[in-house]
This record gives C-alpha cells, structure tokens and sequence, in this order.
C-alpha cells in the first residue's frame, strides 16, 4: 500500500503545484480556464483516440461492467437523493447532491493515474466507465433539473442532452477512435506520434488545471462536503464493489479497475452544471476539494486493497 501511495503522490503533488499557482493568482482564473479548456479539447482527446483506436469494441464494452457499476452508482445515487428529500432539499439540489456522491474525476485524473497504476489493460474499463457516467449521469442531472424547472419532461430536453453529448470530445474522441480499429487500419506512424506528443500533455495540464482550479473553491458547508465526500470516496466504490463481485461477477481486473474509478474524488464538471444551472455551486465546490484532499490517501487504500497482486 506504501508502494501505491508513493506511485499516486506525484499525481496529488502536481494538483497541489497548481492549486499554490492558483492561490497566489501566478495562475489566474482565466488562465485556469483556458489550460482547462486546452485539456479538454486537445491533450486529452488526443489521448483517448489513441488509446482507442488500439482497442476493438469487443476490449472496451463489457456487459457485466456496465451492469455492475450502473447498479452501484444508482445505489448510492438514490441514497444521496433520499437524505436529500429527509433535509427538505427540492428535486434540482438532490439531483446536484447525487451527482456529487456518485461522478468521479475519470476524465483528468482517473485515465492517466489507473492506467499508469493498473497497466494498459485498465485503459478499456476505463474508457467504459468514463462513457456510463457522461451518457448516463450527466444526461440524468439535466433531464431532473430542467423538468423540475418546467414541470414536465420535454422532447426539447432530450434534444439538449443528445447534442451535448455529441459536443463533448471526449465521447466523441472514443467514439472516432473505435471507429478507426474497426476499419482495421493501424494509424500511420507520423499521426501516432503526434498523437502521443499532443497526448502526453493531457495528464500533467489535467493535474495542474484540477489543482488551480480548487484553489478558487469554497469550503462552506463542510459538514455537507464531508457528507458528500463520504458517499463518492467510501460507499460509491462499496456499492460498485458489490455490484461487479456480486450481483454481476466479472473478472476480477476488471473489478479492481470499476471500484479504484469508483474511489475517485469529485469531478469538477459537477460544478461546472451547477454554476450553469443555478443550483448550489458552493455545495459543490466544497465537496470537491475536501474529497480531493482525502483522495491522496484513500485511492491508495481503495487500489491497494483490491488490484491484483
């Protein structure tokens, strides 16, 4: 567990090199924005092609997984939304609540950090996970917000979500990549490299963005925030844990690799949809950088007790 712990620090010291450079305003809130923004749409769209234009769909889906982890974030999405009904919350704060309990940082931090600790093959679990949370949840916490504010679920939502998700690089970056290994096609060697160049940067520009990015958030309601963080860091990953051994068995890397994504902090997309929308953003905030901060030793607890070996 040592061994992890030491293997994950570098991570968490290059988030909390951006954090100081956010803190001192080095970095100032624009500038986060636009690394962000670089992240998002380049590095890491660049990373995730190439890692799945090496990987056959057949790699990537895997029933029991999608099975597994859907029931556990589902379990622990309702037991978020019900303490939130028990506080008198109204349905959009619940569903930003469950959002917080159950999405995890697989994007920025979750790909480069499991697959660096789990090995390549963690790249297709990996990649599925990433997809059930934006098609799923992310689609999920629109369609209860805005039917909430209307009254009614409309056509006119469901054209909102479809279209985000077609917006969003890194669905689609998956999505062109596989399409690419069907065709059979190796990728020539000069886009290969520059791929890996532009990708490489996805990692260290996604820690450096998360870690400036925190340094903006609040730590009020932190008596929520510790709620919030206890569901994402301890009973997502439990829930999950059952849900891939128990109720849906798979083997068991694939399981070691849904529970450590499961052990994930809050991602910061979370708050990005409650700024959007309105709905307790300082909620939000607070609870990803308390889970963060507790992350950098529960990840290497959660992956030394259950990655193979």
């Amino acid at each position: 567990m040592v061994e992890i712990f030491l293997k994950t620090l570098p991570f968490f010291v290059i988030i909390g090199l951006g954090y100081w450079a956010g803190r001192t305003r080095f970095f100032s809130e624009e500038a986060t924005a636009y690394l962000t923004k670089f992240v998002f749409y380049f590095a890491l769209s660049a990373m995730l092609f190439r890692f799945a234009a090496n990987l056959s769909l057949a790699e990537v889906f895997d029933g029991r997984l999608v099975a597994g982890y859907l029931w556990g974030t589902a379990f622990v999405y309702g037991i978020a939304s019900f303490v939130g009904f028990l506080r008198n919350l109204d349905v959009q704060t619940c569903a930003v609540e469950a959002q917080c309990a159950v999405i995890g940082n697989v994007g920025f931090l979750g790909v480069p950090m499991l697959v660096l600790l789990l090995g390549e093959p963690a790249i297709g679990p990996v990649m599925m996970i990433l997809a059930v949370d934006l098609i799923v949840f992310s689609s999920l916490i629109v369609i209860l917000i805005t039917g909430s504010r209307d009254g009614s679920v409309s056509l006119s939502v469901f054209k909102t979500v479809g279209l985000g998700l077609l917006k969003n690089p890194m669905i689609v970056s998956i999505s062109l990549g596989l399409i690419w290994a069907s065709t059979g096609f190796g990728i020539p060697a000069p886009v290969n490299d520059f791929l890996a160049i532009l990708g490489g940067a996805a990692t260290p520009g996604a820690l450096f963005a998360i870690g400036a990015s925190l340094a903006s958030k609040s730590t009020e309601r932190l008596a929520i925030a510790g709620w919030l963080s206890f569901c994402k860091l301890t009973l997502h990953p439990l829930f999950v844990a059952a849900g891939v051994l128990l109720l849906f068995p798979t083997d068991a890397f694939t399981a070691a690799v849904a529970i450590s994504a499961a052990a994930l902090p809050v991602a910061g997309n979370v708050f990005i949809l409650a700024q959007h929308y309105g709905v307790a953003p300082q909620r939000v905030s607070a609870a990803i950088l308390v889970s963060t901060a507790i992350s950098i030793l529960s990840i290497s607890v959660t992956i030394g007790l259950v990655a193979p070996g």
